[in-house]
C-alpha cells in the first residue's frame, strides 16, 4: 500500500476489508469439504464499497495429505494489500 498517499484510516480500512476477502475465500475451501487441486485461481471481491482482486494459490506440502493455500489480496490499483497463508487437510 502506498502509505503516503492514503490516510490511516483508509489504509485499515483497506487491509481489513482485504483480510475479510482472504478469509472468505480460504473458508470457502474449508466448507466444500473437498481436498483443494494443486493450481492457482483468480476471485475478485468488494467489501466496504472497496474492489479487490485476489489469487488463491494451491501447492502440495511434504506430507500428502495437507495443502498449503495462499490467498494473494491486491486493491483495484493493482497494489498489493495482504498476503494470507493456511494449511488444508484431506477429509
Amino acid at each position: 500500500i502506498a502509505w503516503n498517499t492514503l490516510s490511516v484510516e483508509d489504509a485499515l480500512a483497506d487491509v481489513t476489508a482485504a483480510q475479510w476477502c482472504a478469509d472468505n475465500q480460504l473458508t470457502g475451501l474449508r466448507l466444500a469439504k473437498q481436498f483443494p487441486s494443486v493450481g492457482d485461481g483468480d476471485f475478485s471481491c468488494e467489501q466496504l464499497g472497496r474492489n479487490f482482486q485476489g489469487k488463491l494459490i494451491i501447492r502440495p506440502t511434504p506430507n500428502p495429505n495437507f495443502r498449503r493455500v495462499d490467498a494473494q489480496i491486491a486493491n483495484d490499483a493493482g497494489e498489493p494489500v495482504l498476503s494470507l497463508s493456511t494449511i488444508l487437510g484431506r477429509y
